[in-house]
């Protein structure tokens, strides 16, 4: 179950980091999904290492940390992703 809500968090994160970015994004909503997820592990990585990733209530730190991470995962894989598959799907955007 764990990994359902990594799926349903990593994609809700993915969307949110695509709708902050300035411009259209030329990654597919599966990728969007797959760096939303590493962002949340990237934001819970940070949280952990400030000791703020477990306190009473809502996690407000750890949550805008992982959309910190998402929003810097997806803006630099979008970039990897663009200059990947070279200019011609830039020319059509």
């Amino acid at each position: 179950m764990s990994w359902l809500w990594a799926i349903i968090v990593g994609f809700v994160l993915g969307l949110i980091a695509k709708a902050i970015l300035p411009g259209k994004q030329q990654i597919p909503l599966w990728l969007t999904t797959v760096f939303g997820i590493l962002g949340s592990v990237l934001g819970n990585w940070v949280a952990t290492g400030i000791g703020v990733n477990d306190t009473r209530g809502i996690d407000w730190t750890r949550h805008l940390l992982q959309l910190i991470g998402a929003v810097v995962v997806v803006g630099v894989g979008d970039w990897l992703w663009t200059s990947m598959r070279g200019t011609k799907q830039r020319e059509r955007a």
